[in-house]
């Protein structure tokens, strides 16, 4: 009996829930239980993910790898030779990925094989909403050094604004701010599932019923001559131009050939789909796995939270207000609206303005002009990370 009461005691004492409260982390005057407020963060993660439908394809693998690596004593994420461990956890070998910048790169390769730039063609001076959506970023950028963090910090927490998550994640790990990843990662795919309600309220203070009663003229056809040069032009000129954003523009315009030349439907099919779809389950798993209690329990991830909102309302406003100059330029042709749709959430930004506008006009259809703006800003996106990462390590 005292053989059996032994090994049970030496179980209970290899356990998890040994080591359940072992780690606390503080605010303030408040200790609280890091493993145990993870898994609690973890679940409602999950929660937000399949019951409310925030960002679930990737927000769920999120959520699940951070439960996994707040499990006390699983391993997962050790590392051979490092504090003791005798071999490598399955994750640590999944984050490999996202370190070296692999995971967000092949997703361009899927939403470039997904996205229809035919918007864009057909209306070529929208490129400039996309431009203009960028405004938060800058923003973000300007505000997260005034409060303290340093440059790569505020340039990481900065590209927030353009509703791209896997920019955020490339241009963070490239500036090496990976200790900041998980606030950042959580930030940028939450605030993109929240654009039909941080969006609209922007739209309607920024423009006056008139303004969001023009009908704009129907869109002219595209050629496959142009679905086809398109992506060639784009990435010889954005890369001689601005070179670090070869990577992510060059493969969001390879994604695109694939869909548009005609002679590659097996790949474009398997980029949108097999290739994405794996990446995507990789990518959420690999973020997951840096929200460790210690690294994501800090008062630095509640300020990225509030940049990365204050980030997303300003690239909004950019855009409508550049909307509104355009609105001028064309003799009231164009409706200020679209420019909202500048940011890089593809559909969903177009859909808002189309929302909004059926709200009061029924008869009026604003999403295919949308659209061009909204896939201009995955562009303006991939640049404006170019840019920052220019500047940052020159």
């Amino acid at each position: 009996m005292e053989m059996y009461l032994k090994s049970l005691g030496e179980l209970s004492a290899s356990s998890g829930f040994a080591e359940l409260f072992t780690l606390n982390v503080t605010f303030g005057p408040i200790s609280l239980p890091g493993y145990l407020l993870m898994i609690v963060v973890s679940c409602i993660l999950l929660y937000l993910a399949i019951g409310k439908g925030f960002e679930p394809l990737l927000l769920v693998p999120i959520a699940f790898g951070a439960l996994l690596v707040n499990l006390p004593l699983s391993g997962i994420l050790d590392e051979a030779g490092l504090l003791g461990a005798e071999s490598t956890g399955f994750l640590r070998y999944v984050y490999f990925g996202a370190e070296h910048e692999i995971y967000p790169i092949i997703i361009f390769l899927g939403i470039g094989a997904l996205t229809d730039f035919g918007p864009l063609l057909a209306n070529p001076i929208t490129f400039l909403l996309g431009a203009a959506a960028q405004f938060g970023v800058f923003v973000a950028f300007i505000g997260a050094n005034w409060l303290g963090f340093n440059l790569k910090e505020a340039a990481s927490i900065g590209i927030i604004g353009g509703a791209d998550g896997p920019t955020s994640i490339y241009l963070t790990m490239k500036l090496g701010q990976k200790q900041i990843l998980p606030a950042i990662a959580v930030a940028a795919y939450s605030y993109m599932s929240l654009v039909p309600l941080i969006q609209p309220p922007f739209i309607k203070l920024f423009t006056t019923k008139k303004d969001r009663a023009i009908k704009m003229a129907q869109l002219r056809p595209v050629s496959k001559k142009e679905r086809v040069l398109f992506p060639i032009i784009c990435t010889v000129v954005s890369g001689l131009v601005l070179p670090a954003c070869v990577p992510l523009v060059g493969m969001l315009m390879f994604g695109n050939l694939l869909r548009e030349c005609g002679a590659t439907e097996r790949l474009s099919q398997a980029a949108q789909n097999e290739i994405l779809n794996i990446t995507t389950v990789f990518l959420g798993l690999a973020v997951g796995s840096t929200m460790e209690a210690e690294q994501f329990l800090r008062v630095e991830t509640l300020k990225i939270i509030f940049l990365g909102l204050v980030a997303f309302i300003f690239s909004t406003i950019g855009g409508v207000l550049f909307g509104q100059v355009m609105k001028v330029l064309s003799g009231g042709k164009i409706n200020p609206m679209i420019g909202s749709a500048g940011v890089s959430a593809v559909p969903m930004a177009a859909r808002v303005v189309q929302r909004v506008v059926q709200s009061e006009n029924p008869g009026s259809y604003l999403l295919m002009h949308a659209m061009g703006p909204n896939v201009a800003g995955v562009i303006g996106t991939a640049v404006a990370a170019g840019v920052l990462l220019t500047l940052l390590t020159m």
